[in-house]
Formats: structure tokens, sequence, C-alpha cells
């Protein structure tokens, strides 16, 4: 069974950057696509990235974060640049089993996976 753990996050000042990670543990982790969300204090939870299996295809949300993957690690990497309070959140990876080349951050519910998700809080 694929599990996944968030790591990285923490307290960042406004205009800073952070990587998360997401890793993988167990089988499976290079046949799924891999997106990242987060969910705000009293908001539903929204898309950031997702990157495809094989890391060919990836989609960012903002052009200020970059997804990438090492499927050697099981490790997804979200960069996140030029920080601002309104990316405070709770930062969630998941996994959805790939069916083709594309990953897709609109159909949230065919992220079957979840981690725990890793606090980040933008402030000065």
């Amino acid at each position: 069974q694929l599990q996944l753990v968030e790591s990285g996050g923490g307290l960042v000042q406004p205009g800073g950057s952070l990587r998360l990670s997401c890793t993988g543990s167990g089988d499976g982790f290079e046949d799924h696509d891999i997106g990242w969300f987060r969910q705000a204090p009293g908001k539903e939870r929204s898309s950031v990235s997702c990157v495809s299996a094989n890391g060919s295809f990836a989609m960012n949300m903002k052009a200020r974060n970059r997804i990438s993957r090492d499927n050697v690690r099981k490790t997804v990497f979200l960069e996140m640049d030029n920080l601002e309070s309104e990316d405070t959140a709770i930062y969630f990876c998941a996994a959805r089993p790939a069916r083709g080349k594309f990953c897709q951050l609109v159909r949230k519910q065919e992220y079957t996976l979840w981690g725990q998700g890793t606090q980040v809080t933008v402030s000065a």
C-alpha cells in the first residue's frame, strides 16, 4: 500500500521561498500522478500543482510555483517563491493512479491516497 508523507512546511516571511517534499513509501509510487493541494482555515481545499507519473507533464496553478519529481527517491517537490500571506494553509500531497500522459487538478476525488499535510505560515 502506497503511503505519502509531506515535509518542509514552516514559518516564512512574505516574499520568501519554501520547498515542500512529498515522500512515498510502499509500492507503486511511479504509477501514480501526484498533486499538491492546500486548505486555509475556513476555506475549501484548493489545487496547487500536479505532476504526471513519469514526470513528463506538470501543471502549476501559479507561475511562482514549480513541481517536480524524482521517482528513484520516491519524492515530489513543490517549490514556492515570493510567498504571500494568502499562501498560509495546510499543504497536502495526494496520489492518483496514472491514466495517461497528463495529470489533472479538477477532479480531486480521483486522488485517493492523501498525506497528513504540512503547515505553511507566511507572516512577518
